[in-house]
């Protein structure tokens, strides 16, 4: 499978990655290696996952994906094949949480545990933290980076001001930057990328690999009505989509999909892919059946016509 540059990082990824959100949650542990080997075995070679997956299930603590990761690397014997992402940040109870260099560090430790690796290719800061400088946090990723943590540096969920701020501060104190942005982005939910945030990325040679790819899972095309929310546990999240234009955007996105023998979600994921700036989108999924989806996704060229015609649906 024909790989990718992530952005300046020197780490190429296939076109998907396989979000690990889902492990520990709507995955347990043996249907998670199962759609691990799938994944894997297509020629892909990314997993993102974070320190919090999967806190908010009942019984977890945090942690839950990545050690379901790390047993699965281990029992493969193909971790030096894999590209690992894991995020630092997010509120991991008792007061574990934020960008504090003495707190990165820690969790960095954690995590590395959890996944049985020596060090994590790529390591981002979950979410902005405005009680921290960024040149504390970009001198702790150095820290890691010194120490063989950490290959590379990325961040998720920051607008460009924020982005442009960062990489200044990484100039001025000689710190190592962030090479890659997380951001959410898919054929719905557009604004918060494209434009100035995009445009920096480029500008900048920044990687970028896109969160809620499938609008947590609107995009697929099963849900319609309040009354199609209730066929998984991820149906709450989906109702702010369903208005005129979400509707009239699905409707398009089914007749791309007749047209190129697709599923509606292979074509959101092939869009996002064909995008300006992007590296790769990431996407869970919770079956095999489903990681067979996304194998097509990535081998489909969808027509510049069609391309054109989806992104043509503004609000």
């Amino acid at each position: 499978m024909k790989t990718r540059p992530l952005g300046r990082t020197g780490i190429d990824i296939a076109p998907l990655v396989l979000g690990g959100n889902v492990f520990g949650w709507t995955a347990d542990e043996s249907t998670s290696f199962a759609i691990l080997d799938r994944f894997s075995g297509a020629g892909f070679n990314a997993i993102d996952t974070a320190d919090v997956y999967s806190s908010w299930a009942t019984g977890n603590k945090g942690g839950e994906s990545e050690t379901i990761i790390g047993k699965w690397l281990k029992s493969r014997g193909n971790r030096n094949r894999m590209v690992i992402i894991t995020k630092v940040g997010s509120d991991m109870g008792a007061g574990r949480k934020g960008l504090g260099a003495k707190y990165i560090e820690q969790a960095a430790d954690a995590s590395l545990r959890r996944l049985g690796v020596d060090a994590i290719d790529l390591y981002l800061s979950h979410w902005p933290d405005p009680a921290t400088s960024y040149e504390e946090t970009l001198g702790a990723f150095q820290q890691l980076r010194k120490k063989g943590k950490v290959r590379a540096m990325g961040a998720s969920n920051l607008d460009a001001g924020q982005m442009r701020t960062a990489l200044d501060v990484a100039r001025t104190h000689n710190l190592p930057r962030y090479d890659v942005l997380q951001p959410e982005y898919n054929l719905h939910d557009r604004s918060g990328f494209e434009g100035a945030l995009r445009d920096l990325c480029i500008a900048e040679g920044i990687g970028v690999i896109t969160y809620f790819a499938l609008a947590k899972g609107f995009l697929t095309g099963k849900y319609r009505t309040k009354a199609d929310l209730g066929q998984s546990q991820r149906g709450e999240d989906v109702g702010d989509y369903l208005t005129p234009r979400g509707m009239r955007l699905l409707d398009v996105l089914e007749d791309v999909a007749r047209r190129n023998n697709a599923k509606p979600a292979e074509v959101a994921l092939a869009w996002v892919m064909a995008q300006p700036g992007i590296t790769a989108p990431i996407s869970s999924a919770t079956s095999v059946e489903q990681v067979q989806s996304l194998i097509r996704a990535a081998s489909l060229d969808l027509p510049a016509s069609d391309l054109a015609l989806l992104s043509g649906i503004r609000p």
